[in-house]
């Protein structure tokens, strides 16, 4: 009887190397096959061998490379023809990353599946941009939604973000008017501050702040572009705090050594 490879689920992180873990790092090493989603920095795939053959699934708003269905037959017949093959995903793959239907069409084909959870694009945007996403004085709860989905006007969104929380939107760039004007429909105050993260953890990374009610414009403006993370909730102007006291410390350390 011939094998059956086996399907890994491996989350690649924000986009930084030196954030995938040890587990992650030693798949993408060794693999002969990796399957990886657009937003995958070239880095890591950089770190596969010369031999291995990758495959791109990249999607983009409105032109996919594949059909998420086609990609789960993809990862099963390659298994089923004896081949590991290493699906690698940014962020993680249970978060947003669909790993959930790719794991679930793979164990109805009897092929073995190993999940490699990631740093989260939530938990990576935010410790890169020094946002915390909970703080004893802010926020303790956290909320994730998709800003790209079918029915969002519908979706009710009531008490995900204000006094107390946070909330992280992932794919939110292309709706940004709409989830700006179904939060304050929703109650949330147009005064409440925001951070748009672009390219989280990588050199070209981005930290845009602003009132909820000036996002749309935010992101018109400064052209942002994906992959990009929208952190509401007070959280966001401790971040700016942080990154402020963090750039005073520094022109201080200067001076002083000016002076010396």
């Amino acid at each position: 009887m011939a094998k059956t490879g086996t399907i890994f689920l491996v989350g690649a992180g924000p986009g930084d190397p030196d954030l995938l873990t040890l587990r992650a790092a030693r798949l993408i090493k060794g693999a002969s096959l990796i399957v990886h989603d657009g937003l995958v920095d070239p880095a890591i795939l950089s770190m596969a061998h010369s031999d291995a053959r990758l495959i791109s699934v990249a999607k983009k708003r409105a032109r996919h490379t594949l059909p998420q269905e086609d990609i789960n037959a993809l990862l099963v017949r390659e298994a089923l023809a004896g081949r590991d093959v290493v699906r690698l995903k940014g962020g993680d793959p249970f978060v947003f990353g669909r790993g959930g239907e790719e794991m679930e069409d793979a164990d109805a084909a009897g092929v073995r599946v190993e999940i490699v959870p990631g740093i989260s694009a939530a938990n990576g945007a935010a410790a890169a941009a020094r946002i915390p996403l909970t703080h004893r004085d802010s926020a303790s709860i956290v909320s994730f939604v998709a800003g790209q989905c079918k029915g969002l006007a519908e979706q009710n969104w009531a008490g995900l973000a204000g006094s107390g929380r946070t909330l992280v939107i992932y794919m939110g760039v292309k709706t940004a008017p709409q989830i700006a004007e179904k939060l304050m429909e929703d109650g949330l105050a147009p005064e409440v501050p925001l951070a748009v993260i672009e390219n989280a953890a990588r050199p070209q990374m981005r930290v845009l702040r602003g009132p909820l009610a000036g996002l749309a414009d935010l992101v018109e403006r400064e052209q942002v572009i994906s992959p990009a993370l929208i952190i509401i909730g007070d959280v966001t102007a401790r971040g700016a705090a942080s990154n402020n006291t963090a750039k005073n410390s520094a022109i201080s350390a200067i001076l002083q050594e000016l002076q010396a």
